[in-house]
């Protein structure tokens, strides 16, 4: 899934690509790929490497916490509801592109995966890293409109798109989770 992300991104980086590949509400309906290919669109180099770094450090967290086959159908199901809820919670996101939502989809399905399945020990490194990502989310005040202006970035930026990406993550964690248990073989009394 990660090196789809990073391929994608890599091949569409540049003002040509980003016409026909960026979130565009108005274009949806003409254009349904684009709740997928908003991911590869970036604006500026900066953007790019904090993306990619951000995919790198989640493929990482996924493979040393040897993350199941569901916790990717997750992810991959999380991509484009995590540009579709723009929609409900950002109406007013008239152009958007980017990996961020997306990989914080990732980190949250695997701390659902963690805090569910995990050791005692993994599930207090999943509280940490969980508590950091709700003090990151909140220091970047998604209340406050859906485009910003940051300190240290050199285009405006979508908050919003981390509050989608961990909603959406969550949610299908927590249905694959959920499924799983249904499906396995109860073991008769």
């Amino acid at each position: 899934m990660a090196l789809v992300l990073l391929t994608g991104s890599l091949l569409a980086y540049g003002p040509a690509a980003r016409v026909v590949l960026e979130w565009r509400p108005d274009a949806l309906v003409d254009d349904p790929w684009r709740a997928w290919s908003a991911a590869f669109v970036h604006y500026s180099r900066l953007h790019l490497i904090g993306n990619v770094t951000g995919l790198a450090l989640t493929a990482a967290f996924g493979w040393v916490s040897r993350l199941p086959t569901s916790s990717t159908i997750s992810w991959a199901l999380a991509w484009p509801l995590t540009h579709l809820a723009f929609l409900w919670l950002a109406p007013d996101l008239r152009h958007y592109g980017g990996l961020s939502g997306v990989v914080h989809a990732g980190v949250a399905i695997g701390l659902v995966h963690l805090f569910i399945t995990g050791t005692r020990r993994q599930r207090l490194i999943a509280t940490a890293l969980c508590a950091g990502l709700v003090a990151k989310i909140l220091s970047e005040t998604p209340w406050r409109g859906s485009v910003q202006q940051q300190d240290g970035w050199d285009i405006a930026i979508a908050p919003i798109a981390h509050v989608t990406g961990v909603l959406a993550g969550t949610t299908l964690a927590l249905a694959a989770h959920a499924l799983g248990r249904l499906s396995r073989p109860r073991l008769s009394p």
